[in-house]
């Protein structure tokens, strides 16, 4: 297993380069950030071949760089979960436009449920529908190596936002109860933002949890 996790622009965001392991050259790519050259330089610089970008939710921050990905590697594919996938071709829904430069898309090529398995560069990924944060909100579970792509949905003594449109607080709580706090005490979280934790520290210290 090899992750490399880059903090892209002013949100912070981490996007994740996710190999099965130091050799490997196929990847695919958690989250684009909003720094999409330092993305693309990484990747080129080390020849790697990214198959896909697996969004674990829309807002601008996670997808601003999707159009440079694109074109830098033609072919690659785009997941997003169904719900979240008008996201890409809205503005206003992505909340570019509250930045001052609106910012749309071309639609996923792959839309997303939860149960499904993602299966790109000889990576596994379940996907674990979260919703709370956006109504299509994700986490990914790579089970066989303990790792876990929580986006903007559970992060170390926190949890993500619900004050935007399409937010519930209710219903993060839930998702994060449901579907995540059942996992092994020892599965790694890499959230959207900030450093990374476990699940067993979350369950026993995360304060929104309590």
């Amino acid at each position: 297993m090899k992750i490399d996790r880059l903090v892209l622009g002013d949100f912070q965001t981490n996007s994740y380069i996710v190999r099965v392991g130091e050799t490997a050259t196929d990847c695919l790519i958690v989250d684009t950030g909003l720094d999409d050259r330092e993305l693309v330089s990484f990747v080129t610089d080390r020849g790697l071949a990214p198959t896909a970008v697996v969004l674990t939710h829309a807002h601008i921050d996670h997808i601003m760089g999707l159009d440079a990905l694109r074109q830098a590697f033609p072919g690659i594919k785009v997941y997003v979960h169904k719900l979240d996938a008008g996201l890409l071709t809205d503005a206003q829904a992505n909340l570019s436009a509250l930045t001052g430069i609106p910012f749309t898309t071309q639609p996923a090529e792959v839309l997303l449920e939860d149960g499904d398995l993602v299966e790109e560069a000889g990576v596994t990924l379940r996907v674990l529908h979260t919703p709370g944060h956006t109504p299509g909100g994700i986490c990914l579970y790579w089970e066989q190596e303990g790792v876990l792509f929580a986006g903007d949905t559970l992060f170390a003594d926190g949890v993500g936002r619900t004050d935007f449109p399409g937010g519930d607080s209710g219903q993060l709580i839930e998702s994060i109860r449901t579907q995540l706090l059942g996992l092994p005490d020892e599965t790694a979280v890499y959230p959207g933002h900030a450093m990374r934790t476990t699940i067993g520290r979350e369950r026993a210290h995360n304060p929104f949890l309590a």
